[in-house]
C-alpha cells in the first residue's frame, strides 16, 4: 500500500474510493497466449487494513469461489475502511480442466508458494500471485473444500501458536478449529511467514456449490472484517461453542480395513460416541458386513461421499471433544434440545 492509500500491483494502481476488476497474467499456454486469473480490488475511501480472500487454489474446489465473488460483487462496500483483494480462482488452468492440480505435470499450486520467478510453472504462477496480491496484505482467508469423494463440515485450519493467526481463526467463528502448522508451500503457511496472518477455511465437497455452507462462510468473512476494523459488520461472530483441536491424539482418520461398498450412518458434523458404528462396509452380495466403530467420542468433521473403498482408504475424519463441549453439542443435536445432563 502506498503512502497515499493507493494499492499498487504490477501493471496498475487502485486509488482510495476506487474498484478495479482485472485479469492478471500469471503464465502462458503452449501457444504463448496469456493465462490470466480474475482479481477484484476494492479500495475503501477510509484507511484500514488490507485483506485478501482467495479460492480455487485447487481447481475443482468451488464453494469458496462463490464466497469470494459475493463479497466482491454483491456486498455493499461503499463504507469499507481499508482494502480487500478478491481472488476467486487462483488456479485457472486446473479450474478449466475441473481437476485439483495444474494439468501440466500434475503440480499442486497450494504447495508452491511463495513461488519463484525462475522455477517450475507452478512456482512461477505462485510468485506472481504472492508478490502482487498476498504479501502486501494484513490478513487473509483461503477457501478450500475436501477432495472429491469426501465432504467436510465448515471449519478452520490454522497455526494457533501464532497469536496473529489465532486472532483471524477465532474471528471467523467456526465451531471447530484444527490447530496445525501446515506444510511447506501452503498459501496460509507462507503468507503468515511474511506477516500476513492467514487461515484455511474448509467447507463441503468438490465440484459443486453448497448454499448453506456458502452463507455460513459469508457470515465468517463479515465477522473477520468486523474484528479487524474494515467496519462492515456490527459484531464479531460467536458460534455458540468452539473446540480447538491441538494435537494428533485428538483427531484421527478412520480407514477401511476391507474393500467394498460403504453405508455411512452419520453425516458430517454429527456427534458420535465411542463404540458407535459410524459406517458399514459390505460386499456386492451384502453377506459380509464389516462395521467400523468410533474409537472415541467425537465430532465427524469429514465423511466419505463416494461409497466405494479399497482397504486403507479414508472413511471419515473424527475429532475428540472435551467433556464440557460434548455436553453442549449433545444438547444442540438432541431432537428435543435437551440431551444428557
Amino acid at each position: 500500500m502506498n503512502d497515499d492509500g493507493a494499492f499498487t500491483y504490477d501493471g496498475g494502481t487502485v486509488a482510495p474510493g476506487e474498484r478495479e476488476n482485472l485479469r492478471f497474467v500469471v503464465s502462458e499456454t503452449y501457444l504463448g497466449d496469456p493465462v490470466r486469473i480474475p482479481v477484484t480490488v476494492v479500495n475503501g475511501e477510509r484507511d484500514g487494513p488490507t485483506a485478501f480472500l482467495s479460492a480455487a487454489a485447487h481447481g475443482d474446489e468451488l464453494n469458496g469461489i462463490e464466497v469470494v465473488r459475493e463479497v466482491a460483487h454483491e456486498w455493499d462496500l461503499s463504507d469499507l475502511a481499508g482494502t480487500i483483494i478478491c481472488l476467486p480462482v487462483l488456479n485457472v488452468p486446473a479450474f478449466l480442466a475441473q481437476q485439483r492440480y495444474l494439468p501440466v505435470y500434475d503440480r499442486d499450486l497450494n504447495r508452491s508458494f511463495p513461488g519463484s520467478p525462475g522455477s517450475t510453472s507452478a512456482k512461477r504462477m505462485a510468485d506472481r500471485i504472492f508478490r502482487n496480491f498476498i504479501e502486501p496484505c494484513d490478513l487473509g482467508l483461503d477457501f478450500h473444500t475436501s477432495t472429491r469423494g469426501r465432504t467436510n463440515m465448515l471449519h478452520v485450519r490454522a497455526d494457533m501458536s501464532d497469536p496473529a493467526v489465532a486472532r483471524v481463526a477465532r474471528a471467523f467463528g467456526t465451531n471447530v478449529v484444527i490447530d496445525s502448522e501446515g506444510g511447506s508451500g501452503m498459501l496460509r503457511v507462507e503468507a503468515s511467514a511474511v506477516d500476513t496472518p492467514t487461515i484455511t477455511v474448509e467447507m463441503g465437497e468438490a465440484h459443486r456449490f453448497q448454499r448453506p455452507l456458502i452463507d455460513e462462510a459469508l457470515e465468517g468473512v463479515l465477522s473477520v472484517f468486523t474484528e479487524f476494523g474494515l467496519e462492515l459488520g456490527d459484531a464479531v461472530r460467536w458460534p455458540g461453542w468452539r473446540t480447538v483441536i491441538t494435537n494428533s491424539k485428538e483427531k484421527t482418520w478412520l480407514r477401511a480395513d476391507a474393500g467394498g461398498i460403504v453405508h455411512m450412518h452419520f453425516d458430517h458434523g454429527a456427534l458420535v460416541h465411542e463404540g458407535d458404528i459410524v459406517c458399514t462396509i459390505t460386499n456386492p452380495f451384502k453377506d459380509d458386513n464389516v462395521p467400523v466403530e468410533a474409537p472415541f467420542t467425537g465430532l465427524l468433521v469429514g465423511v466419505l461421499e463416494n461409497p466405494v473403498v479399497y482397504p486403507g482408504n479414508p472413511l471419515c475424519h473424527l475429532v475428540e471433544l472435551d467433556e464440557r463441549t460434548r455436553r453442549v453439542v449433545e444438547r444442540e443435536q438432541s431432537p428435543n434440545g435437551v440431551g444428557e445432563t
